[in-house]
């Protein structure tokens, strides 16, 4: 008989708030009180997401974020910078990790195949990259991080519905490179609507994702709302963290 976990979609949510909502879900899921989860959510504003490792002036262009307005956050994750607004939905999924194999990278595999089975029965050829990207023809259409703690797995990451990559070339840096050097940061990636010829509804990119990861770890998936207890944690998170710049922009 299939698992319950928990659906939370969060909707269109602050750059601050969206990192502090994935540790407050995986801090309660450490401590017992939430169900394994599957997180969505889209960045009301453009946003630069930071590796936790990454040295800002080598991956991100500040003077162009200042002068358009896109907003910087620091993850806890590892990983790349990444682009990010409202044509991106993202994802996070906590889990066990006993859910998943020991080893890193075949859990990276089942979670990222079963993101590339999503959205093939949306109609594109998307197959799994490792150690953690997904791709159409060569070309990124979702990348993806992990980060454990006691016990539980955090995996999240972007699929790349119809987002605005002129301002990713303007913002992010390649290796280091200045943005007038190739190649330029939308040279690795794709998007749905540019695969499929119009723009899909987030609704059924939503589905699709929530159907696979039923079938991938015999669950069902209940809608469901942020506790009192993670919503505690996320103002706390937002206040003391991710709203500082002595956070976001530190390295």
């Amino acid at each position: 008989m299939p698992r319950t976990w928990r659906l939370v979609d969060s909707g269109l949510v602050l750059p601050p708030e969206s990192a502090a909502l994935d540790e407050a879900i995986l801090e309660a899921h450490v401590s017992g009180q939430v169900p394994n989860t599957l997180h969505f959510y889209i960045r009301s504003v453009p946003t630069v997401s930071v590796g936790y490792f990454q040295k800002i002036g080598g991956s991100v262009n500040l003077d162009e974020c200042e002068r358009r307005g896109v907003s910087i956050v620091r993850r806890k994750s590892g990983g790349s910078s990444v682009y990010t607004d409202r044509g991106q939905l993202i994802y996070g999924l906590v889990l066990h990790d006993t859910d998943l194999p020991e080893d890193r990278a075949d859990s990276f595999r089942i979670i990222c195949q079963s993101l590339a089975d999503a959205l093939r029965s949306l109609g594109v050829d998307a197959v799994y990259r490792p150690m953690n990207d997904i791709e159409v023809g060569g070309r990124k259409v979702s990348g993806n991080a992990q980060f454990r703690r006691k016990g539980s797995v955090l995996q999240h990451g972007t699929v790349i519905v119809d987002t605005d990559v002129s301002q990713m070339d303007a913002v992010l840096k390649v290796g280091g490179a200045r943005r007038s050097e190739l190649p330029r940061p939308s040279d690795r990636v794709t998007t749905l609507a540019s695969l499929l010829g119009k723009v899909p509804d987030m609704k059924s990119v939503k589905s699709s994702v929530v159907s696979a990861f039923e079938k991938t770890f015999d669950a069902e998936f209940a809608p469901s709302a942020i506790t009192t207890l993670e919503r505690s944690t996320i103002e706390k998170l937002v206040d003391e963290r991710y709203s500082r710049r002595e956070w976001n922009l530190k390295f």
